[in-house]
């Protein structure tokens, strides 16, 4: 599981609502395996800029501003096209499948036949699942869901990562753990990586550059 490096270039993004401004225009500029933090109040216009990132924005939302990865420009590709990966706050594992047929589901199409169990056997053994494959995601805690969340997103090869809160719903130790092993796996395959965020201990453990959205003064 391995990526191009290559840096996330934002040019002048704004995002609005009819004829309001959520996100004023903004100019970031993200490196390989660099953590950037985006904090605002909710309903600021967060996981709406990260749907135009990844290709997924809808009316009556609309956005403006290229978006590069690397020296390729990918504001008009489709969103299997870009190879900008996300974490929601919920896992959004497919119920009707095992663990492992929600990761091999990831693997990117070129991969055939047994290849994509194995892949998807080797993720869940270097995060401390192994021998989880045939589980039911409706057996698995909080944290473990949490955990094959991320390794199929990460399987999907993608060349940057977005996350929209995904620790908010971990309590304690295991949110630490959980945002540790995030930043840890976006920092070695060398992603540049953006965070939305109200949470400051969230910002400070990503450890890039914050930018905060108007309205973040007065409380999240």
């Amino acid at each position: 599981m391995t990526a191009d490096r290559a840096a996330l270039r934002l040019a002048g993004v704004s995002v609005r609502l009819h004829d309001r401004d959520l996100v004023p225009p903004l100019d970031l500029a993200i490196a390989p395996g660099e953590v950037a933090t985006l904090m605002g109040p909710s309903g600021c216009g967060k996981s709406s800029l990260l749907a135009y990132l990844c290709g997924a924005l809808s009316p009556p939302l609309s956005a403006t501003g290229p978006v590069f990865l690397g020296d390729c420009d990918v504001t008009r590709l489709a969103p299997e096209d870009r190879r900008v990966g996300i974490l929601f706050q919920d896992d959004l594992l497919f119920p009707h499948l095992s663990v492992g047929d929600n990761l091999a589901f990831a693997v990117p199409s070129s991969v055939k036949g047994r290849q994509r169990a194995r892949l998807a056997a080797a993720a869940l053994a270097e995060a401390g699942l192994d021998g989880f494959l045939k589980r039911d995601p409706a057996t698995l805690s909080g944290g473990q869901r949490a955990r094959v969340a991320l390794l199929r997103t990460l399987l999907a090869e993608p060349r940057a990562l977005l996350l929209d809160e995904p620790f908010s719903r971990l309590d304690g130790p295991m949110r630490s753990r959980f945002r540790g092993l995030v930043f840890e796996h976006a920092r070695r395959r060398g992603l540049p990586t953006l965070l939305v965020t109200h949470d400051a201990q969230d910002a400070e453990a990503a450890g890039g550059p914050i930018i905060r959205l108007p309205g973040w003064e007065n409380g999240a």
